[in-house]
C-alpha cells in the first residue's frame, strides 16, 4: 500500500475513491459522529456506482432534508424539525439491496433504524425518536410496485404503496375484487398491515393482516426473507404484532375477496335532541349482530351549533332493494328510506368512505398527500357490554368541551368472531361488541397541551365502561400514554403494560419471537417488542 492507502485505512483504490466521491458529493462531515460517520463510509461502500448516493441517501446537510421529512408526517405534532431527534439520515431505497445496507451498516455503527411507509404513525415512531441515540429512518416511498393477479385472486404489494394505490390497481384489473383495509386513502400499507389493518369489510373477510398470504423482509442480519425462509413463527408475528419489531417488511402477498358488482351506502345522522341516544343504545346491541355483509359504524361529532351529531355509516354488500327490508327488521328505529341510500360499484364505494365524490375519477386514490394538516391525538378502547344511557350522557357532556373532537364506534362480530384469537398476533375479536376510536384535532400549537389533557381527562372517564384485565388497546392507534417511556429501551415491564393492551395473551408469544429472531434487540421504538430480559 502506498501512503495515502495507509492514511485513509483502505486497500482497495477503487473503494476509497467511492467514498472520496461521496463525501464531496455530501459537503461538509465534520457535524456527524465517529458511528455516523463510520455508516456513511459504510453505505457508501455498498453502492455500485458513486452518482446513487444523493438519491438513496439524504443527509442533515442535504438541501431536500427538510421537504422529505416533512413529506409523509401526518400530524402536526412532529413538524417541527429543530427538535433534536430527528434522523440523521433519510435512507430512500428503490431496491431491496440499500434497505439491506442500510440495516447492515446501521447495525456494525450502533444506530437504531425505523421505517416509515405512509406516515400515519399516531405517535411519529416511524420518523421521530425520543431515545438519547442517533438513528436513520428507512422512508419506502420508491418502493410502491403493485402485482394483481386476479386469476389466482391474489396481490404482491410493496410496503410504501397507500391503500389508495392498491385500491386502484385492483380496479384496473377488475370491479369485483376488493381487499378488507381501511379507508384513509393516503395510508402506507407496510405499516397497516403489520399493525392488523381494519375497514369496512372486516365483519364479511376479517382485518387486511388475516388476508396475507406471504411477505418479504429483511431482518436483522440483512437476508432478504420470504414465508418460508422466515419460518411460521416470524410470519405469525409480523402479521398484526408489528413489523417494525422484527425487521423491515418490503412487500406482502395478500388475499384479493369477491366483491358484488354493486353495493349500498348510507350515511343517517340525528343529533342528540332529535333521539340520537335512543339509536345509539339500540345500535350497541344489534351493530355486531347484523349479517355479516352490513357493516353500521358510529359516528359522534360537534356541529357548529355547539350540539352532538350521532352519525351512522354503513357499507352494505348488495344491493339496496335488499338492504331497506333488512334494516326494517334489525334497525327500524333508524327509520332509513330508499333515498338515504346510494348504490354504487365497491371501488366507488372507496372513494365514499375516503371523503371524495363517488363521480371523481379513481386517479384521486393516487394522490399521496393528505388533506389533514393539523394537531391530532388520538386513543382508543373495546366495549364488551353496553353503555348505559347515562355512560352516554356523561361521554356527550365532555364531548361538548371539545368543538374538535370525535368518536368512531366500529361494530364487531361476523367474520371477526370466528377467527381465533391466537390466530394472527390481534386478539381482539368475540366478545367485543365494538372499538372506539377518540380523536381530538386543533390548529394551533400552543393549544397542545390543553386538548392532549382533554383527551386523557375524556379516556379516564371511559374506563368504567369499557374492557378490564387488561384494557384493551388498538395497536395501530399507537398511544404513548400507555406504559410511557422515553428511551426507546424500555423495561421488560414497562412494556408489558401497553404490550398486553395492545395484544393480551399474545404478547408472550411475540416476546419469544423477537427474543429467537432479533436477541440484541436491533430493532427498536418506544413501543416496539421487547427481549426477554437476561436473567
Amino acid at each position: 500500500m502506498n501512503v495515502e492507502e495507509i492514511k485513509y485505512g483502505f486497500a482497495d483504490s477503487e473503494i476509497m475513491l467511492l467514498i472520496f466521491i461521496f463525501f464531496i458529493s455530501l459537503g461538509s462531515i465534520t457535524s456527524y459522529s465517529g458511528q455516523e460517520n463510520g455508516f456513511l463510509v459504510c453505505f457508501s461502500s455498498h453502492l455500485e456506482h458513486s452518482n446513487q448516493t444523493s438519491k438513496v441517501l439524504i443527509t442533515r446537510n442535504s438541501s431536500d432534508y427538510s421537504s422529505l421529512l416533512r413529506s409523509s408526517i401526518r400530524n402536526a405534532r412532529f413538524l417541527n424539525t429543530s427538535t433534536p431527534k430527528l434522523p440523521v439520515f433519510i435512507v430512500t431505497p428503490f431496491h431491496v439491496s440499500y434497505v439491506q445496507s442500510a440495516v447492515v451498516c446501521s447495525k456494525e455503527n450502533d444506530l437504531q433504524i425505523r421505517v416509515r411507509s405512509g406516515g400515519h404513525d399516531y405517535e411519529g415512531l416511524s420518523y421521530v425518536g425520543e431515545a438519547d441515540v442517533p438513528f436513520l429512518m428507512v422512508d419506502l416511498f420508491n418502493l410502491r410496485s403493485i402485482s394483481v393477479d386476479i386469476e389466482n385472486e391474489s396481490a404482491w404489494v410493496e410496503s410504501g404503496s397507500t391503500l389508495g394505490e392498491l385500491y386502484y390497481k385492483i380496479a384496473e384489473k377488475s370491479e369485483l375484487y376488493g381487499f378488507p383495509a381501511g379507508s384513509c386513502s393516503t395510508v402506507g400499507v407496510g405499516g397497516h398491515i403489520s399493525g392488523g389493518g381494519f375497514g369496512t369489510m372486516l365483519r364479511k373477510y376479517g382485518l387486511a393482516a388475516d388476508n396475507v398470504i406471504d411477505a418479504k423482509m429483511v431482518d436483522v442480519n440483512g437476508k432478504l426473507l420470504c414465508r418460508e425462509s422466515m419460518g411460521e413463527d416470524l410470519f405469525w408475528a409480523i402479521r398484526g404484532g408489528g413489523g417494525a419489531s422484527y425487521g423491515v417488511i418490503l412487500s406482502w402477498k395478500l388475499r384479493l375477496v369477491p366483491v358484488p358488482p354493486a353495493v349500498t351506502v348510507f350515511t343517517v345522522g340525528h343529533t342528540l335532541e332529535q333521539g340520537a341516544s335512543r339509536l345509539l343504545q339500540k345500535w350497541q346491541t344489534i351493530g355486531n349482530e347484523l349479517i355479516e355483509d352490513l357493516f353500521i359504524h358510529a359516528v359522534l361529532e360537534v356541529t357548529e351549533a355547539r350540539c352532538v351529531r350521532v352519525s351512522f355509516l354503513s357499507l352494505y354488500l348488495g344491493e339496496v332493494q335488499n338492504l331497506i327490508p333488512l334494516m326494517q327488521e334489525s334497525f327500524p328505529e333508524l327509520g332509513l328510506m330508499r333515498e338515504n341510500c346510494s348504490e354504487m360499484s365497491w371501488i366507488q364505494s372507496v372513494l365514499y368512505f375516503a371523503g371524495f365524490s363517488i363521480h371523481d375519477s379513481l386517479a384521486v386514490l393516487l394522490d399521496r398527500t393528505t388533506q389533514f394538516t393539523g394537531f391530532s391525538k388520538a386513543k382508543s378502547d373495546y366495549v364488551k357490554e353496553p353503555i348505559s344511557e347515562a355512560g352516554l350522557a356523561g361521554l356527550c357532556k365532555m364531548l361538548l368541551e371539545e368543538a374538535t373532537s370525535y368518536l368512531i364506534l366500529t361494530p364487531y362480530g361476523g367474520k371477526m368472531s370466528e377467527i381465533s384469537d391466537t390466530e394472527i398476533p390481534f386478539p381482539h375479536r368475540i366478545g367485543n361488541l365494538y372499538k372506539i376510536q377518540y380523536l381530538v384535532t386543533w390548529d394551533v400549537e400552543d393549544g397542545t397541551e390543553q386538548h392532549i389533557g382533554w383527551i386523557r381527562r375524556l379516556y379516564e372517564y371511559m374506563k368504567p365502561f369499557v374492557s378490564k384485565a387488561p384494557r384493551a388497546a388498538y395497536f395501530n392507534y399507537r398511544d404513548l400514554d400507555l406504559g410511557r417511556n422515553n428511551n426507546g429501551n424500555t423495561s421488560f415491564e414497562q412494556a408489558r403494560i401497553w404490550g398486553l393492551k395492545y395484544f393480551k395473551k399474545n404478547f408472550r408469544r411475540l416476546v419469544l419471537v423477537k427474543t429467537a429472531v432479533d436477541p440484541g434487540n436491533f430493532f427498536r421504538n418506544e413501543q416496539s417488542i421487547p427481549v426477554f430480559p437476561l436473567k
